[in-house]
């Protein structure tokens, strides 16, 4: 008997994949519709049984808690299904009479479904209802420890899909998961596009499969306290936002940015809402218990209450702590908990004024969230504007906890658990990922104008030559050009040809100019072909009778060699097409080591 899990796996998905593929070969036929009502029995199916497969993934993973997992269920069976409700994905999508276009939804096939740990069914039921909803079927490919409950979840929307009339095995979950089980997924034939949550390896791995991806970055979300903004109001949202879930959210606050004026209110207003603020000491227990010699986040410590990460750190805190405040002086190497950190501790770095406070967020998504997220607090609209614009983010959320507003709880962006950190993060889109991004759309174009009438201020340049510019155009360019020139136009007799010895002279004179006074000769010897008195020889005779000595290579710069590299750095690198030196000390963080691996940017100095 077969013992082997990967094999296991890889043979259960290839079986899977064929079977949704046959699946969709039915259900690419279905109109608007029917689509329609599957989507609503399945999302139905998924508000009833919310609450039990929110418990259950606790139970399994061990993370989060089951009131805010609910939530995120509920965030794709209620609101996710309302807010596409009535988008056109198959079918004739639209029609524009004045440019005689029609737009047809294609959908792309088996959608290859990579599932997280920190958010198995919530994830399961957001990348079903898309993918269906886009005329797709779909092959789950759950994280190892969360396989139940999202298997458990695919399966209470399938049953429901059936129901509604969608054929069967159009929803498959891999019951057997292993990475090579997974590779194989998002690399069989069969599948059309992927759509990867996960860590950035298995983000890596899904762009570097040869299949269109939709992967994301980690998230490392700076949230400024503008002086503008009401204190109170600002930490009661952010430790809202923080607790959410234990943090496992992407898109969870991680630093709290003030003005060093406002601490003492900052640190009050945290005491008020059950933050535990923990001292220097408890804060170096926890930078050394949360974040790896790699800096890589300790995965024991994700998604667990906040009392147990203390204990964990050696220190216990009330029972009702919401979360663990910890003050950082910098962002960097030198502050380990500046990082993502997916638990509910937050940092908080206080700082000199607005300016001070930009440049702070800014270096904390470089040092490893990019084109993530980002919030503010603040009534002063000039300074909301200018940090949008400033930031390298793609979801800026405005007086919001961070995890609601980015997937669409809160705020009227696309509801949706998988959000693009954009070309800046290596992903494909900036967008919330949702059903829009899973077709292809064909355009029927009827024929509007003759090649003349596209082009009206123009004329053949030639017969048989449509579209060519005006014969006149360019007879007045030329003209002009000549006449710059000292040159007669066109219609005008040709001038006697240049003998080819003074071009050719002429020519070397121009090359020779730019070598500076050592090896050109004056014009009156270059241009005389015999010697006479006072002359000098011609430059061929010169040349044979003293030859340039070569000039010395220039000395090998030297090579620097860097302590310390994020993800930023390597971004750096790939768009100045360098290389990173590092030595046998240097620290490299698992993000920047992933991507720069990927295109082959570190050297290993030589001592």
């Amino acid at each position: 008997m077969l013992a082997d899990a990967d094999l296991i796996s890889i043979q259960e998905v290839r079986t899977k994949v064929e079977k949704a593929y046959a699946a969709f070969q039915i259900y690419r036929t279905y109109p608007q519709d029917r689509v329609d009502a599957i989507v609503e029995a399945m999302a139905s199916a998924g508000r009833a049984h919310a609450l039990r497969l929110a418990e259950a993934a606790v139970e399994e993973t061990g993370m989060g808690n089951a009131k805010d997992k609910l939530a995120k269920n509920l965030l794709c069976s209620d609101l996710l299904p309302r807010s596409i409700r009535g988008m056109k994905t198959v079918g004739v999508l639209r029609e524009i009479p004045e440019k005689k276009l029609v737009e047809i939804g294609v959908p792309v096939g088996v959608v290859a479904a990579i599932l997280p740990t920190t958010n198995p069914t919530s994830t399961a039921f957001y990348k079903v209802i898309v993918a269906l909803k886009a005329g797709n079927a779909i092959v789950i490919s759950p994280h190892p420890r969360a396989a139940r409950c999202t298997c458990d979840a695919a399966d209470v929307l399938y049953q429901a899909a059936l129901s509604a009339g969608a054929p069967p095995d159009l929803i498959q979950c891999v019951a057997t998961a292993t990475m090579e089980g997974t590779n194989a997924l998002m690399r069989h034939p069969r599948t059309g596009v992927i759509l990867a949550t996960g860590g950035s390896g298995m983000v890596r791995a899904a762009y570097s499969s040869g299949k269109p991806a939709f992967g994301v970055g980690p998230g490392n979300v700076p949230v400024l306290l503008d002086d503008s903004y009401d204190v109170s109001d600002c930490v009661a949202k952010v430790v809202t936002g923080k607790s959410f879930d234990y943090g496992t959210v992407c898109s969870s606050e991680q630093t709290l940015v003030a003005s060093r004026s406002r601490r003492e209110s900052v640190l009050a207003a945290l005491r008020a809402q059950k933050a535990y603020i923990c001292d220097a000491g408890q804060t170096q227990a926890l930078a050394k218990l949360m974040i790896t010699p790699k800096f890589g986040i300790n995965a024991e410590c994700v998604g667990q209450a906040p009392g147990k990460i203390a204990r964990m750190a050696g220190f216990e805190v009330p029972p009702d702590t919401a979360i663990l405040a910890v003050e950082i002086g910098g962002v960097g190497k030198d502050h380990p908990l500046s990082m993502e950190k997916l638990s509910p501790v937050l940092s908080l770095l206080f700082v000199d004024g607005w300016e001070e406070q930009v440049r702070a967020c800014q270096a904390i998504l470089k040092f490893g969230g990019l084109g993530h997220t980002c919030g503010i607090y603040s009534t002063n609209d000039a300074h909301t504007r200018e940090y949008g614009i400033r930031m390298p983010a793609f979801r800026v959320l405005v007086n919001t906890p961070t995890p609601q507003g980015s997937t669409g709880i809160t705020t009227g962006v696309q509801p949706s658990m998988t959000l693009g950190c954009g070309a800046m993060a290596g992903n494909i889109t900036s967008d919330n990922v949702g059903p829009q991004h899973l077709i292809n759309v064909k355009r029927l174009a009827y024929v509007i104008r003759t090649p003349e009438e596209a082009f009206p201020d123009s004329q053949p340049a030639s017969a048989g030559v449509p579209g060519g510019v005006a014969r006149a155009a360019i007879a007045g360019a030329v003209e002009k050009f000549l006449a710059q020139r000292g040159v007669s136009g066109i219609g005008a007799p040709a001038p006697a040809p240049v003998p080819r010895r003074t071009t050719v002279a002429g020519v070397v004179d121009k090359f020779l100019s730019g070598k500076g006074p050592a090896a050109a000769a004056t014009p009156a010897a270059r241009n005389c072909g015999c010697g006479g008195a006072g002359q000098e020889a011609p430059p061929q005779r010169q040349a044979e009778s003293a030859p340039a000595a070569p000039a010395p290579a220039p000395p090998a710069p030297p090579v620097e060699v860097t302590d310390f590299v994020c993800e930023a750095d390597v971004r750096q690198a790939l768009h100045a097409s360098r290389k990173i030196y590092i030595g046998s000390k240097t620290i490299v963080t698992p993000a920047a080591r992933e991507l720069a691996e990927q295109h082959g940017l570190l050297v290993m100095a030589q001592r």
